[in-house]
Parts: structure tokens; sequence; C-alpha cells
């Protein structure tokens, strides 16, 4: 068959499955990102249906959906509330990055797979997903509680960590020098400064050069500067993910609430396929191997998150229905996670056993996040619920 034809059909196939996965966790009130996982194993190496045509185009779509997705991250902060969060915010972002990093870790030099394995581990079991988070709180009308702030700040704090580690990681993965690490990580802190500085005093103007009247204009205008930016970040050897990061914290305002807007459905697209893709690079045969490691993993790091939210809505005052549900908003893990097991695995610096515990990792957490939220309040209530004793008859009573 022509090549064309072929990657058309296998496109097309992939695309229109991906809407009834979304369809199906719709109607299930979950986060669609298991689904597309599941159907890159089904589709990928070691699946029942191995595609042939697709994979050069499939691969640098994944590429724009995770730039795509840290854009549209960046673009629900300013740089205000990015400096704000982390002064509110930097103890309970400690704590959650010692007992939720430290878990990863400590399991992949357990199974042998070195610093850089132990690494990208800490890195996947660290950070939540902020875009289950987000759903979660929404669908759960829980925008106005008073525990959401804590969680807000918490995961701006990830993020800001994130904007250091991945750079980190990616002078890991590529071998480098402790010497160009430093370096590396030098031109990070120096561009996330830079550009913060840069939001904080002329983020209008930032706005100003990528904002159109016209629809069609803005979307170019976005998209241009998102993947220039990105391009120009990688060139640097900081991230590129980054660089889309910190483009969306500069642009702010109206702006960014018309940029969110304009570009979801494009993140939507490409963010589905980036996670077909990684489902496409597992074989789902070594998913059983790692199984246990990933349900253990599951559990000690679900605790540690609900820790985590505890501990910092109690400094905030909070009550312990609040604490409980701070602590399960944070439980999802996803886009994020993914990410960094992709960068490594593209690497081939790292095992391929981490990426099927990567992904079994996620699909449980992924899953178990937006459940553990809907019944914590539930559960917490039952256990508080006072116990009714009999009444102990006195002897005068008949």
């Amino acid at each position: 068959m022509d090549p064309l034809a072929l990657t058309l059909i296998e496109l097309g196939a992939v695309v229109f499955c991906l809407g009834l996965l979304a369809r199906l966790a719709g109607r299930i009130g979950m986060s669609p990102i298991p689904l597309y996982l599941v159907g890159g194993l089904f589709f990928g190496a070691g699946g029942l249906v191995k595609l042939e045509g697709m994979h050069e185009f499939a691969h640098l779509s994944g590429e724009i959906g995770v730039i795509l997705l840290l854009l549209m991250l960046g673009l629900e902060y300013t740089a205000a509330e990015l400096v704000t969060g982390l002064r509110r915010s930097w103890q309970a972002g400690v704590l959650d990055l010692l007992l939720n990093f430290l878990p990863g870790a400590g399991l992949a030099l357990i199974l042998g797979w070195g610093v850089v394995g132990a690494m990208v581990m800490g890195g996947v079991t660290y950070i939540s997903s902020s875009g289950i988070a987000a759903k979660v709180i929404t669908d759960l009308g829980r925008i106005g509680n008073r525990e959401t702030p804590v969680v807000l700040a918490i995961l701006v704090f990830e993020d800001l960590a994130m904007a250091v580690y991945l750079p980190i990681l990616t002078a890991t993965l590529a071998g480098v020098s402790f010497l160009m690490g430093l370096q590396t990580v030098g031109i990070s802190l120096a561009v996330v400064t830079l550009v913060l500085v840069v939001a904080l005093r002329h983020g209008h103007h930032v706005s100003k050069a990528v904002h159109s009247e016209n629809s069609e204009v803005f979307l170019l205008n976005l998209l241009g500067a998102a993947l220039l930016v990105a391009g120009l970040a990688a060139a640097m050897q900081v991230s590129a993910a980054v660089g889309a990061f910190m483009l969306g914290i500069a642009i702010s305002g109206a702006t960014a609430h018309s940029a969110t807007r304009i570009l979801e459905p494009l993140r939507d697209l490409f963010a589905a396929i980036f996670f077909v893709v990684f489902g496409l690079n597992t074989d789902p045969r070594s998913i059983p191997p790692v199984l246990g490691w990933a349900l253990l993993l599951a559990l000690v790091t679900a605790a540690t998150k609900m820790i985590t939210g505890f501990w910092a809505a109690k400094r905030a005052g909070i009550g312990i229905p609040g604490r409980f549900r701070a602590g399960a908003a944070l439980i999802a893990r996803g886009e994020f996670s993914i990410v960094i097991a992709g960068l490594a695995v593209a690497s081939g610096v790292v095992p391929a056993d981490l990426a099927a515990l990567a992904t079994a990792y996620v699909l449980i957490m992924a899953i178990a996040g937006p459940l553990a939220a809907r019944f914590v309040e539930p559960v917490v209530r039952l256990l508080r619920r006072p116990v009714r004793r009999p009444a102990v008859r006195t002897s005068g009573q008949a």
C-alpha cells in the first residue's frame, strides 16, 4: 500500500478510537488518560494491532502535545501568583518533594536501575497531575472550598520544581559532564528568572505581541511563538517543555483566557496522541512482571500525597474533612509523569522495564486519584459519625 495512504488510514483510525475512548471516559466520570495509554498498548509493539505508517508523525505530534500541555499549564498562572504561591507553600512543597520523590527513587535503586533510573522514577512518583486535579475539583464543585487554594499552591510549587528538574534530567540523560550539567541548570534558572521578571514587569507587552482580535491570527501567533520558544529552549540545553511553560506564564490577563479557549482543542488532540505514542512504545507483555511493584508504589505514594495535603491544610486551619479532600486531590498522576518517563525512554539510557512500570503506575494512579477525591469525604463522614450506644437501664426502670 502507498505509504501516505497507510499513514492516513492508521492516523484516522487512531484519532477516531481516541474520540470513542474520550466519550467512554466522560460517561464513567474519569480522566481519559488511562484509556489513551491502554489504546497505545493495544496498537503498539506487542499489542494486537501493530501500526507501521504513522511513527514519524506520531512522534512529532507527541512532542507538540507536550509543548501545548506545558504552555496551557503556564497560562493558568501569572508570575505574581507563582511567586505568591511559592512563598505560601514552600514548606508543604518541600515535604511533598521528600515524601513522594523518595519512594520512586528508592524502588528504582532496589530494581538495579542506577542513579539515572532513580532520578527518573522519583520524578514520576513526585509530580501530581494538575490537569486531573483541576478537572476533579471543578467536577465536584469544590472550587470555592477553603482547601482548594492549598491544593493549587502545592501544584504551583511542583510546577516550579519541574522547571528546575527537567533541565537537570535532560542533561543527565544526555550523559553530559557534571560541569556541563551545572551549566545547563544555571542557564535554566537564568531563563526562568528572566521570564518571571519580564512577566512581572512587562507581561502586558508579551500579551500584546501575540494577541489579535482575529482568532485565526491569534492561533497562529500563539502556536508559532510556543514552538519557537520551545525550540530555542531546547537549543540552549533547556527543556522545550519548560520553555513553553514559561511562555505561558508571561502571557497574562484577558489574552491568557482567550489563549486557553483557542488552544484547548489543539491541546486535547496532540496530548491524546502523546499518551498513545507512549503506549505504542511500551510492550504490554512487559507490564505483568512489574505490576506488583506498581501496585506497591501506588499504595505508598497515595498515602504520602494524603499526608502532604492533610498537613498543608491543617497548617491553613482547615477542618478534618477539608484536610482529607486536599490530600485526595493530589493523588492522581498523569501527564507530567508520562512526560518524564517518555524523555527517559527516548534517550535509551534507562531499561525498557521503566517504561512498563511508569505506564502501569500512571494507569493505577490516574484511576485511583479521581475515585479517592470523589469518595474520601463520605468515608470521612462515616468514620466520624458518633456511635450510638444502647441506653443502660437503671435498677428503678421497668
